[in-house]
């Protein structure tokens, strides 16, 4: 053989093998990344408070954990200058936060600053996802009257995005929660067919966005609480801002629920929302799945 045509083989095959790795590199899709916020401005969950340092919460730990079986890789932060830095390698936003984000607080934890929020908003808006866990609802509240509807152009930009807006809660108990939708996997691989129980600190909330896509339904005539005496409302839901998805779910207070599998398939389908792993129709259900939700409560009597 001469030189020439063995050059020509090997230069053949050189190129061959790098195709083929190039290939085979385009077939691996890269891990997606989820950033985990917990700060709380007030009062402050134990679920996501840290012993120390260098040891992540409960919620975190199980986060992490819950993503790791979807080969999701988790960051957690409670540190709110990372949205001045750059956002562009997180795939979505988890929260388990609570009051003006903004504000110090008395874990001297850095705060957001409000280009930070501005920020996050925009990254969602722009095709990031998010995904709300509990108290998150109770960040940047509305002023005024504490038992009335806002309009949405009164409500702060982030509560609409979220969804809702937390009101009030009663103490710690067992609930029911009607499932009204099993679009998003792997939801109907739990083969519930009306609904779940959970024994969690349940949030009376207001100001509801009526574009979301209602998951669960938070029973209200049993529960212990003035501020549950009031029809159904959403405890679950699916939305989109803008080319963002967001899921936010108001259940995750204790650890019991965090370390239920239940739970962690209705937070494995938030993520597959969020982080756009599904092709699935969500449409519009507010009205229709829960039509008195913006009928409050009366205010609790002075004495």
């Amino acid at each position: 053989m001469q030189r020439r045509e063995m050059i020509k083989l090997v230069s053949g095959g050189f190129l061959a093998m790098m195709t083929h790795s190039f290939a085979r590199a385009e077939k691996t899709p890269q891990k997606k990344k989820v950033l985990f916020f917990t700060r709380n401005v007030g009062y402050y969950h134990d679920i996501v408070k840290r012993e120390n340092p260098n040891e992540l919460s409960f919620a975190e730990q199980r986060l992490v954990e819950i993503a790791g079986d979807m080969d999701v890789e988790v960051v957690c932060t409670k540190d709110g200058r990372v949205f001045d830095q750059d956002l562009s390698e997180y795939d979505a936003f988890a929260f388990f936060c609570n009051g003006d984000l903004t504000q110090p607080s008395d874990a001297n934890e850095p705060p957001m600053s409000a280009a930070g929020k501005q920020r996050l908003l925009a990254a969602v808006r722009e095709g990031k996802g998010f995904f709300g866990f509990h108290s998150t609802c109770g960040c940047w509240r509305t002023p005024g009257d504490l038992y009335a509807n806002a309009p949405q152009d009164k409500v702060d930009p982030f509560l609409r995005m979220v969804g809702a807006e937390f009101l009030a809660h009663g103490p710690q108990q067992e609930a029911s929660l009607t499932l009204v939708s099993h679009r998003l996997p792997p939801i109907a691989s739990l083969g519930i067919a009306e609904g779940v129980a959970f024994y969690d600190e349940w949030y009376s909330m207001k100001n509801f966005n009526p574009d979301m896509h209602v998951i669960l339904v938070q029973e209200t005539r049993y529960l212990e609480g003035d501020c549950y005496r009031r029809p159904p409302f959403p405890c679950t839901w699916a939305r989109r801002e803008g080319e963002g998805h967001v899921f936010f779910t108001s259940m995750g207070h204790t650890e019991d629920v965090w370390t239920s599998p239940i739970f962690a398939t209705f937070v494995t389908a938030g993520l597959n929302w969020v982080l756009k792993n599904v092709n699935v129709d969500l449409p519009a259900n507010f009205r229709r799945v829960t039509p008195q939700a913006d009928v409050l409560p009366k205010p609790p009597s002075k004495k």
